[in-house]
């Protein structure tokens, strides 16, 4: 199923339990880079279960999450409740149905890749304020610095159905530059993740490219999960690098 709007309609418990947050200091630097405040309107597209999101209401910023999936969806809805400033909103990156000139920051985290970025673009230019800001943020897991990484980056590309055509890693230096006009403002920061082996599963399984229980190819590859676990666990755990790399610019 190559439609990124239903993908991951299976994948909520684990996507919820196992990806990933993102770094706190991600904030700080929007504050200082961006001009970030508690008022500015954020504009969280392709919001999913609101793991971004989460971090601009604790943050104190009104957020309108725009996601398409309705489990997701509904997700966030149900673990968000609780701020009063958070808005839901079934709408895409190319639709996102706000109004014109209506937000200070559109803000992205692990979805660009799957947008139709010239329609994005535009759309994001119609509801940004003169002088809003464009934050896509990737959690990207290092795929060599150890050999679990190494090991499990060859699983990967063992088992998974499409991995390379929606690897957001596709999404490069050209692709970004095309889609702001210029170079972005980068930034990285490292993060991490410890897994047991029930964890190490779910995390696997929170991607839509890997085969999912009783689908062809499945079982085969959790014994070849549970090889590489065992191959390299210490203490029980073994560790997700990444590196939290934001782009952000103005269009």
């Amino acid at each position: 199923m190559f439609d990124s709007t239903q993908r991951f309609s299976s994948r909520v418990d684990n996507y919820i339990r196992y990806r990933p947050g993102y770094p706190p200091e991600i904030i700080e630097f929007l504050k200082t880079s961006c001009g970030l405040q508690s008022k500015s309107i954020i504009a969280d597209v392709g919001s999913g279960t609101g793991i971004l999101t989460e971090m601009f209401l604790k943050s104190g910023n009104p957020v309108f999450a725009i996601e398409p999936n309705r489990e997701m969806r509904h997700a966030a809805e149900r673990l968000l409740q609780s701020f009063p400033a958070f808005t839901s909103i079934a709408g895409t990156a190319e639709e996102t149905t706000l109004p014109d000139a209506s937000v200070d920051f559109v803000t992205v985290g692990q979805a660009f890749h799957w947008f139709d970025a010239a329609r994005t673009r535009q759309e994001f230019r119609r509801i940004l304020l003169p002088g809003g800001w464009v934050v896509l943020v990737w959690n990207d897991r290092r795929i060599d610095s150890t050999a679990f990484l190494a090991g499990y980056e060859q699983l990967l590309r063992d088992y998974a159905t499409d991995y390379d055509q929606v690897n957001h890693k596709r999404i490069d230096a050209s692709t970004l530059r095309a889609f702001f006009k210029a170079d972005p403002d980068t930034k990285t920061f490292s993060n991490f993740q410890h897994f047991d082996f029930e964890a190490l599963c779910g995390r696997l399984l929170s991607s839509s490219y890997a085969p999912d229980l009783g689908q062809p190819g499945h079982t085969e590859m959790i014994a070849a999960l549970r090889g590489l676990f065992e191959a390299h666990q210490r203490e029980g755990k073994v560790t997700f690098e990444y590196d939290t790399i934001i782009y952000c610019g103005r269009l």
